[in-house]
């Protein structure tokens, strides 16, 4: 009896001596192996191995492995598999660079908890002897990386490891080629750990896109989406309420109406405040599709949401309206798009003086193009101020209008950008725009934003503030600056911020947008009444110097 007790003793203590791993931790450890493989290897970086095949034959094995030992084994025989590496001269040479470090994390290699001390080594040591040449899945254009020979496995749903390997995918682009990763409000280790069960448990097309929507909304980046059929049908439907609206104070302020093709009267009037749809107030409805549409900061998603509040499944929609000082109850009819007559508009001036005495100019930054930018400083170089409105998105005229507007040249931008040859590091530089220029524009150069001032938008911003006689006026900016890498996941079209982009001396504007000099938002009054109150607001600057 004392024998077979000693037995099972010394049987339980080689069981709990052998640290156990759970499915959640194999599989993280699995992404980063496989992402750092994938990225780091020389002989991956040739192309010449099915580096997806790999990873689906990774996690058949370990579905047989339970403990840290055997997890070791299988990482073992693999990395030795993918051959030799020559030593790196050249991985080992200072680089003359400002590197931009608050992204790169490859402390993960020394988690004792999973890897041993073998494993440690020989990914420290595929580190060290990195690829540094051509790398067959991704290039450089511009700075700017981009994604290639990728196998598309279509966008419907069909094995849980297939969507583990889309996960997968994209958490390695974001972890080694996203600028702004540090900034995500969750730590993006965790954000692995999070996602791969809800992955797992995935079972149709539909939670399948919803899963991979999350996981992109956690760039907690406005450049980011994921363009997909089921979500919208899903979420908001392919009927609308046929009126155009603002957003102010929580509310929404009904400035347009459109006719239909059955010639069916609204219910609604313009100047009509909407705010409850459906028993959900405006706030609410933006909490609900929050999951599912990145955006850098609250004002962001409001904005990303903007077209989606009066979308729906039904032919109808009830709302809660205030008209007149009364609280009225009403029943919208939707409609599809065909069923919709869309008025035609007339384009706005790109240029023109906005007052009588032709002191002050107007330029509409959304319309205007390099060839009209001789023309219009002709006419305005002589007024007093010029406003710039930038609540839209530019067509490429930074540099030539710095040429005309400033006085010199100067720094207005540092950027930063990915280490092709040490992934997940970024190096700084400064960039300067304008040129010595006597002629420069002397009078007030005034700026209008919001949170439609965007990417392009604001790196424009940024260069008309270097003016002298420059006045921000309006509210925070998007937040999302750095141009944009473009690609599929799971066949489905997404992106995201490619660049970092700061201030020259190191500030943030990545979710924090630019802080404008003096703050002025839209009210539900001014809508009503159909005022710009922003445009009002620069006026009165422009007339007070207040």
């Amino acid at each position: 009896m004392r024998k077979y007790s000693l037995f099972i003793l010394f049987f339980l203590s080689l069981h709990f001596s052998a640290q156990l791993v759970t499915e959640t931790q194999k599989l993280e450890s699995l992404c980063r192996v496989w992402g750092f493989l994938k990225y780091y290897h020389p002989n991956v970086a040739k192309g010449n191995l099915d580096w997806d095949k790999q990873l689906l034959r990774k996690m058949d094995e370990l579905k047989n492995v339970d403990d840290k030992t055997a997890l070791n084994g299988v990482y073992s025989q693999w990395i030795d598999s993918l051959g030799d590496i020559e030593a790196c001269k050249k991985c080992s040479k200072k680089e003359n660079k400002v590197y931009f470090l608050k992204n790169f994390d490859l402390s993960w290699i020394n988690n004792s908890d999973i890897f041993n001390k073998s494993i440690s080594k020989k990914l420290h040591y595929i580190e060290n002897n990195r690829n540094t040449g051509e790398h067959y899945y991704f290039g450089t254009g511009n700075r700017k990386v981009y994604f290639r020979n990728e196998k598309s496995y279509g966008s419907r749903y069909t094995s849980s490891e297939i969507a583990l390997l889309e996960l997968f995918r994209y958490w390695n682009y974001i972890e080694y080629f996203f600028p702004y990763k540090y900034k995500t409000d969750q730590n993006w280790n965790d954000v692995l750990t999070e996602m791969i069960p809800k992955f797992l448990i995935t079972d149709s097309d539909e939670s399948y896109h919803l899963a991979l929507a999350e996981l992109v909304t956690k760039t907690d980046d406005s450049h980011a989406y994921l363009h997909s059929r089921y979500i919208s049908l899903f979420l908001y439907g392919s009927r609308k309420v046929p009126v155009e609206y603002s957003y102010a104070e929580g509310k929404l302020v009904v400035t347009k109406i459109h006719p239909n093709r059955f010639r069916e009267k609204s219910p609604l009037k313009i100047g009509d405040v909407i705010y409850d749809i459906e028993g959900k107030t405006i706030p609410q409805m933006v909490n609900r599709f929050a999951m599912y549409i990145p955006a850098s900061n609250s004002w962001g998603k409001i904005h990303k949401v903007r077209n989606l509040f009066l979308m729906s499944h039904k032919d109808s929609v009830n709302m809660k309206v205030e008209r007149d000082g009364l609280n009225l109850t009403v029943t919208a009819k939707t409609y599809f798009t065909k069923d919709i007559i869309s008025e035609k508009t007339i384009p706005p001036d790109k240029w023109k003086f906005i007052d009588s005495e032709k002191k002050i100019g107007y330029v509409n930054m959304g319309v205007i193009e390099k060839s009209d930018l001789d023309e219009m400083y002709r006419n305005l170089k002589f007024t007093q101020s010029i406003i710039f409105d930038l609540r839209n998105y530019p067509r490429q005229t930074i540099l030539p209008l710095s040429m005309l507007l400033l006085p010199k040249s100067t720094p207005y931008y540092q950027f930063n950008f990915p280490d092709i040859h040490y992934p997940g590091k970024f190096y700084s530089i400064t960039n300067s725009i304008g040129r010595n220029n006597p002629e420069y524009y002397k009078g007030n150069v005034v700026v209008l934003v919001n949170e439609s001032t965007q990417s392009q938008a604001e790196t424009t911003v940024m260069m008309l503030k270097q003016h002298p006689k420059a006045k921000i006026i309006g509210s925070n900016t998007s937040g999302a600056n750095g141009d944009v890498i473009t690609f599929k996941i799971a066949d489905l079209d997404t992106r995201f911020t490619g660049l970092g982009a700061y201030y020259p001396d190191g500030r943030e504007t990545q979710r924090i947008g630019i802080i404008p000099d003096i703050m002025i938002k839209p009210t539900i009054e001014g809508l009503k009444k159909g005022k710009d109150e922003v445009l009002e607001r620069a006026l009165h600057y422009i007339r007070t110097n207040e």
